[in-house]
């Protein structure tokens, strides 16, 4: 509580401190109009309308009218109010300069966007006003302070310009300076790439629709206006030189305006764009990457139960950002596949050679995201420091790549460069332990610079001069504890006791400063003393930051060579990773065919869900499809790994086009162009959507887009309405899949109607799940078998749910009547007076007065098998049966 009074006490001081400091310079008007103080606030906050402005003033940001009351309330801060005396008095919040970087950040978080105001010159120097002007707007796309849990996650700006063949669209993570740009035929397409994404920000040059802001809305997405720049950028025309087409040229420029105007420096870190089209990529749309958790868990968000979780062995934020962008965009090309499988495999045999550069790249720090701070001008000595000890890892990695056999890690090592020059220029300029700011000195080695060389000198021996005065004083005035100290705001000092004021020789000492216990004095030979050491300490300060300034400088002359240093080792990341985790899970090296579709999965298991499982508890399956078979139709129970089969055989698909080792004892795959899926029940939120709008939405883009190539999942179509219209849906769309689409399909379903669609269509194959049941209790086999299954066991999945036993009871009865109405359910007229009906006459004796509840346990007793029961498992089963029976009564 005492450091909070405190607290405010010092914040109170310096707004009142300031106060004073304009009245004395004649700011402080007539209390009744505006300040020019307040007027500056106001002309500058006229251009960042849509922003929160912190304004500096002294040591504090502060918050103004609107921004004061919202922020207080989001960041928790107390507000205050400016002009108390006046009429209308100003709102105020203020945060100290130091930590406004986490202020800043959780605004941004929010989605909102922040202006940096700051003191454009030293107050002590200005005449009149303190000039202030706007030397950063951060965003939800341009912020770069991440925090150690989003090493591994890029933070991408969007821009989409509209143009009459579609959309232009150009993305970048301003922290590395990628830039990528694309074009796109309708906003659907549009929408999709924004979500796989995870964009932030999106600068949109055209009117959105209620329909598409509404969709921004609820993506959390932040809508930004194009911002136009006067004169030619020398940024702009770099980025976008290899781009030939017009709509993608016109949204990287209208990118890159954006970037220039919000940071308002050069950006030299800006990488060329790269022009990428989306079918030259396995597509997969955002909700097909959620459905098999690719990059985070569909339940939780987090990084826990994806494919990520179970692939991301790598050591460097870099090579977890590439292996993401990987997962995202599977390649097409069996040659780059079989370029990234080159080496993985040499990196797989290779243990000694991956373990070194492993252990090397533990040292490599986040050179993408170094440049971007270099760039930026705002990097410092620790992060230099970082950058030449990661510099000094490249030659340990390079020794352990070419003493290997394999040519595949030679020929990358050869490509390397691993910029000797850079890592010793910043090693022998920066000391081994710098401080964080770089504005206070202790920065530069000794013997980098004379000049800087010869203050230290003047410092240290002034600093000798006050160490031998403090000796001679107490010699010559008799007072053994007399001291000489130094503070910020007083400087030197001669401090005395209370206790020996009496022996201070008044004649040559001036009083200073009077304190509880003791007095503390100046005389003119300290004062003189105390004005060299000073100017030396000044001039040796500012000296040291013109010469790291001059170091950030040169290195960054470096920024593309590390740019592209930073892409290199990133993808050795990534291979090392591949081959670490086909070590440790028994992981195989997939085949390509490109003449046929024929899959031949043997024995192959999911990643995922392998991973959480007890070591060698999975059960694997093959997946056998050649030319003659097209559509698996999947039968069997709930929970008995119908969805697990189909997404395993997605995930499988996907790491071997991404370029790693599989989950299975053999593959032989074909290159899939797309993947579809129908899996899961939920509301789309982001769309508005209905559970079964969504699931005949997603039927759709599979059906009017899948080609031969393609990949479709669907599981259990046609659930999410009345029985009769799921299953002619299901029915015809199992159908058109054979018929027209001619993809590769996994179809499960519970409708056992559909399993007579094998005698029609040549190319479907009935397989089921096998389950048995055995003493009454329902066993997953968790085996695919061939032919369908001879029943859905969903009551007995009920019971494993622990559905109370009348329910059970019940609906064993009402699937005992369907029963004896035959094999063809009864009209839909009939199905609702279902549970009002007697039950249909069935010979049977004529008098028995057993019930329903006694003919239950009857049942369970005669399967009982009393072996395989503890006394205290038979104890509780008769306490059941009585409660059973006292129920019935």
């Amino acid at each position: 509580m005492r450091w909070f009074i405190f607290a405010v006490f010092c914040h109170c001081l310096i707004i009142v401190n300031s106060t004073i400091y304009f009245e004395e310079r004649g700011i402080h008007l007539a209390k009744s109009s505006t300040t020019p103080m307040m007027e500056q606030y106001y002309e500058i906050k006229k251009q960042y309308p849509d922003a929160f402005l912190f304004y500096r003033v002294g040591d504090f940001y502060e918050l103004f009218e609107d921004d004061a009351v919202k922020g207080a309330q989001i960041l928790e801060l107390t507000l205050t109010h400016r002009s108390n005396k006046t009429e209308n008095p100003i709102p105020m919040a203020g945060v100290p300069h130091m930590a406004v970087d986490n202020y800043v950040n959780t605004l941004v978080e929010k989605g909102y966007k922040v202006a940096l105001c700051e003191q454009l010159e030293d107050p002590k120097k200005a005449k009149g006003m303190v000039k202030r002007g706007i030397i950063q707007l951060v965003t939800p796309g341009t912020m770069m302070n991440e925090g150690p849990n989003d090493a591994k996650d890029s933070n991408y700006l969007t821009s989409v310009v509209t143009t009459k063949s579609g959309f232009g669209l150009a993305y970048s993570d301003l922290s590395t300076g990628e830039v990528y740009a694309t074009h796109l035929k309708d906003f659907a397409a549009v929408s999709n790439e924004l979500l796989s994404l995870r964009t932030r920000e999106v600068v949109y040059n055209g009117p959105l629709s209620e329909k598409d802001r509404d969709f921004m809305h609820k993506a959390n997405i932040t809508v930004s206006e194009p911002v136009k720049l006067e004169g030619e950028h020398a940024e702009i025309s770099y980025v976008e030189q290899s781009l030939t087409s017009n709509a993608e040229k016109e949204a990287t420029r209208q990118l890159i305006s954006y970037l220039l105007s919000t940071q308002k420096r050069s950006l030299a870190h800006l990488q060329i764009a790269k022009s990428y089209e989306v079918n030259q990529y396995l597509q997969m749309s955002h909700t097909v990457q959620n459905n098999l958790e690719l990059i985070a868990s569909a339940k939780t968000g987090k990084k826990m139960g994806s494919l990520f979780w179970v692939l991301d062995k790598t050591h460097t934020a870099m090579g977890g950002r590439l292996l993401k962008q990987w997962l995202a965009r599977p390649l097409l090309s069996v040659e780059e596949i079989e370029k990234r499988q080159e080496m993985t495999q040499a990196l797989f045999d290779g243990y000694f050679t991956r373990e070194n550069v492993i252990d090397a790249l533990k040292g490599v720090y986040d050179l993408e995201r170094l440049t971007g701070r270099i760039a930026f001008g705002n990097v410092n000595a620790r992060e230099l420091l970082q950058l030449s000890r990661s510099l000094d890892a490249v030659p340990v990695i390079l020794e352990a790549l070419k003493q290997d056999n394999s040519p595949a890690l030679n020929n990358f090592a050869d490509q390397i460069d691993p910029l000797k020059g850079v890592a010793e220029l910043i090693s022998t300029t920066i000391v081994k332990d710098p401080p964080i700011l770089t504005t206070e000195g202790g920065l530069i080695r000794e013997g980098v610079d004379a000049q800087l060389d010869r203050y230290r000198d003047a410092m240290n021996n002034g600093k000798k001069w006050l160490a031998q005065m403090e000796v001679d004083e107490r010699q010559k005035t008799g007072i053994d504890n007399l001291k000489v100290g130094y503070n910020k705001v007083f400087g030197y000092y001669i401090q005395v006791s209370n206790g020996n004021k009496s022996k201070v020789p008044l004649d040559r000492y001036t009083r200073k400063q009077t304190l509880t216990n003791a007095e503390r004095y100046i005389t003119p030979e300290l004062k003189e003393h105390e004005n060299l050491i000073m100017e030396a300490q000044t001039r040796s300060t500012d000296l040291e930051y013109d010469l790291f300034v001059k170091l950030r400088e040169e290195v960054k002359k470096y920024i593309p060579a590390l740019q592209k240093l930073g892409n290199q080792l990133a993808a050795l990341d990534v291979y090392c990773g591949f081959a670490t985790v086909a070590e440790q899970n028994d992981y195989v090296k997939p085949n390509f065919h490109t003449d046929n579709q024929d899959i031949s999965v043997i024995a192959g298991r999911h990643p995922v869900v392998e991973k959480v499982m007890t070591a060698g508890s999975y059960i694997p399956n093959d997946v056998e499809m050649d030319n003659g078979t097209n559509i698996f139709l999947i039968t069997g129970p709930n929970m008995s790994g119908k969805s697990t089969y189909m997404r395993q055989m997605a995930l499988i698909a996907i790491m071997a086009q991404v370029g790693s080792f599989v989950p299975a004892e053999q593959a032989d795959l074909p290159i899939f162009d797309q993947i579809f899926t129908r899996i899961g029940a939920a509301d789309d939120l982001i769309s508005g959507q209905s559970t079964f709008m969504v699931e005949m939405s997603e039927a759709n883009d599979a059906l009017q887009y899948a080609t031969k190539r393609s990949l479709v999942l669907f599981d259990e179509i046609g659930r999410g309405t009345a029985t009769y219209d799921g299953m002619a849906l299901a029915g015809a769309i199992v159908k058109y899949l054979h018929d027209k689409v001619g993809a590769k399909a996994l179809f499960a379903t519970h409708y056992h109607e559909l399993t007579d669609l094998e005698d029609s269509l040549d190319h479907l194959k009935n397989i089921h799940v096998g389950a048995t049941e055995e003493n009454g209790k329902l066993i997953f086999l968790h085996k695919i078998l061939p032919g369908p299954a001879d029943q859905s066991y969903g009551i007995h999945v009920a019971q494993l749910a622990g559905l109370p036993k009348a329910v059970l009871r019940e609906a064993t009865k009402l699937l005992k009547r369907l029963e004896a109405q035959g094999s063809e359910l009864a009209p839909a007229s009939q199905q609702l007076d279902l549970f009002n009906e007697p039950a249909p006459k069935v010979e049977e004796p004529e008098v028995d007065e057993t019930s329903e509840a006694e003919k239950d346990i009857l049942d369970e007793i005669s399967n009982l098998y009393l072996a395989d029961k503890t006394p205290l498992e038979v104890m509780q089963l008769v306490a059941d049966w009585q409660k059973d029976l006292k129920d019935e009564k």
